[in-house]
């Protein structure tokens, strides 16, 4: 189980060349000119995690197995994009089926790329392109807020259950606010709601600032005003040159990693790009181990035993039993599963057990 990501941003920022580094493909054609993106470009990516590599070696599994991560390559918007404008509908469209949004902030100056605005300002970019999302949302809640306000008066159930969160999200559309700004702190049945709204300004929100090559390292100006805009919205910041990842992409991991170093660079952006994903989600890792397969899984953090045991199989989580779960250092320090149990670290943990990052896990269930 991965998590799907939709790379927005206004035209010539960077999206499709950012994707294509990513995603190690040319599957999304980047080009010098607004909308070369039409479709979605969807790519798979493995997420990198030294422990499963570890896990392996300890279990001496055949095969290793990374959980993945996919990426959304989604057209540019344009201002007037919420009435339609440029590919307004299409784009909009194709956000509500992420589950987050990486959006991608020019940062660099470049006299041969036009911008669709005629300037470089990364924070008037994140404006227009939210300000396209909550109009669309406002439009959209406040045609459903008066339905649903017609079924309330009736004593609909559904209706006076949603009413109240609507109300919420509607408010703070009108004052010119995103609805995420109200998932911090949500009670769990009123993120539930809110999250079968399917609201475009629900969804949480990761700023990636595309700067020049020599920038990558530290940054710029413009990576810092967007920081400073993020920081204001409790939301988080990458800074990526999508050209050395483009050139990285291309390289044997020896030389990747001798760029990399050249450039003042510890790690490549993809790294810190996924682990900020998962920050942003909540999400965590847990592992299964033996001489067939390592794997690593991703749940939602707070996930219990039977959930976590689901995302393998709905047979795991229907007919859950017990899970046989030992701590990710207590499994390397003590060298796997059978030292483990012999030191008393495999712990049998029951249906309300909370899956831990880096619990390697068995799982026993009914048939």
């Amino acid at each position: 189980m991965g998590f799907k990501c939709g790379i927005v941003g206004l035209p010539n920022v960077g999206k499709s060349t950012l994707f294509n580094a990513l995603t190690k493909t040319a599957a999304a054609q980047a080009a010098n000119y607004p909308f070369c993106t039409i479709e979605p470009n969807t790519g798979e990516v493995a997420v990198p995690d030294p422990r499963l590599k570890k896990i392996a070696q300890i279990a001496s599994s055949k095969e290793v197995v990374p959980t993945r991560i996919s990426f959304v390559d989604i057209a540019g918007l344009v201002r007037g994009a919420s009435k339609g404008e440029g590919l307004g509908n299409q784009f909009l469209a194709n956000i509500r089926e992420v589950d987050a949004i990486v959006h991608v902030l020019r940062c660099f100056e470049d006299d041969d790329i036009t911008h669709v605005e005629g300037r470089v300002d990364p924070v008037a970019d994140a404006e227009t392109v939210e300000t396209e999302l909550m109009l669309s949302d406002l439009e959209s809640l406040e045609r459903r807020t008066t339905q649903m306000r017609k079924r309330a008066t009736g004593k609909d159930k559904e209706a006076q259950t949603l009413l109240p969160m609507m109300d919420e999200a509607l408010k703070l559309l009108q004052d010119g606010k995103p609805v995420r700004l109200l998932l911090d702190g949500i009670a769990a049945e009123d993120l539930k709601i809110l999250r079968s709204l399917n609201l475009l300004t629900s969804k949480p929100v990761l700023y990636v600032c595309n700067v020049a090559e020599g920038d990558a390292a530290e940054g710029n100006e413009h990576s810092a005003k967007v920081q400073e805009m993020a920081a204001a919205q409790g939301a988080k910041t990458v800074v990526i040159s999508a050209a050395i990842e483009a050139e990285v992409a291309q390289l044997a991991d020896e030389e990747a990693a001798e760029y990399l170093d050249a450039m003042g660079l510890e790690e490549p952006g993809l790294d810190r790009l996924i682990r900020a994903g998962y920050e942003l989600l909540d999400l965590i890792t847990f592992f299964t181990a033996g001489p067939k397969e390592a794997r690593a899984w991703t749940v939602a953090k707070g996930s219990k035993a039977p959930q976590a045991a689901g995302v393998i199989h709905t047979d795991f989580e229907r007919g859950f039993i017990r899970a046989q779960t030992i701590a990710y250092d207590d499994y390397v320090t003590l060298g796997g599963e059978t030292a483990a149990r012999d030191a008393g670290k495999a712990r049998d943990e029951g249906k309300e057990y909370v899956v831990a990052d880096g619990d390697v896990m068995l799982f026993k269930f009914n048939t």
